[in-house]
């Protein structure tokens, strides 16, 4: 599990850095302005969130302080959770009492729940080990999620297909389609418990890969724009997630075996 805390940690702590350089909160993935345009106090609000974000991961890099990071980490990301909230009743209202609607804006929510389910994996797993209940339900929860992103771009495929570099073979559509389909799956084995912790690590490969692929080369095109180094610190933060996921399930697999 201490390499998926590791590469958690260092896209927390991106995150974190990502914030205190911008002096905001990255809007695509911290939408607090789904709260309003004009927030009292909102600046000083994210340079907190911000040093949270830097403290609680740099406290994961070390074992004796994992439960500290994990608890602080909690804390961040579970208000991240709130933050797209609002959009559940707003983003219908303008857009209508679409199945699709409602899918998008929990994608949003989705995204930080898998980031507070690995926090309060790792808080948790400091006191001792994990219960295996406790590891299914995050299993479940993780595999909720993904199943949320995957179905998310199957029903937009045209508003993902221009994050897909041109030079990719088979056309843009094809691997919109592929990712979505391979979410659904992945998320349907840690819900089923069926080949649960393979998919859960190619999972993570996969998140790796759009890093490499499709969030990365942002960063040199857009060097100035907060939510090209706010997503790739995200999607960093996220493969870690999942790995500390499927590291937690393969724990637990192994019991009956070491029994």
């Amino acid at each position: 599990m201490r390499i998926g805390i590791y590469v958690y940690a260092v896209g927390s702590v991106a995150a974190g850095i990502a914030d205190l350089v911008w002096g905001e909160f990255e809007p695509a993935h911290q939408p607090i302005q789904a709260w309003g345009d004009h927030i009292p106090g909102v600046t000083i609000f994210a340079y907190i969130v911000a040093i949270g974000l830097i403290a609680g991961g740099m406290a994961l890099l070390w074992r004796r302080s994992t439960g500290f990071g994990g608890a602080s980490l909690a804390v961040v990301y579970g208000i991240f959770v709130l933050f797209p909230l609002p959009r559940l009743y707003t983003a219908p209202h303008f857009l209508g009492h679409h199945p699709g609607v409602y899918i998008g804006v929990l994608v949003s929510v989705c995204q930080q729940v898998i980031l507070f389910v690995a926090a309060v994996m790792a808080w948790t797993s400091a006191k001792g080990p994990l219960s295996p209940l406790t590891i299914k339900l995050a299993s479940i929860v993780f595999g909720l999620c993904a199943v949320d992103f995957g179905v998310a771009h199957l029903i937009a495929v045209q508003m993902v297909v221009p994050m897909i570099p041109k030079w990719m073979p088979l056309g843009a559509t094809f691997w919109v389609v592929l990712t979505g389909i391979a979410f659904v799956l992945a998320g349907l084995a840690m819900i089923s418990g069926v080949f649960d912790v393979l998919a859960a690590r190619l999972l993570a490969l996969m998140l790796l890969v759009f890093s490499a692929f499709v969030l990365g080369p942002l960063m040199f095109s857009s060097p100035h724009n907060h939510i090209s180094w706010g997503a790739n610190a995200y999607n960093l933060a996220a493969v870690g997630a999942a790995w500390i996921v499927a590291e937690c399930i393969a724990w637990v697999r192994a019991l009956p075996q070491s029994q």
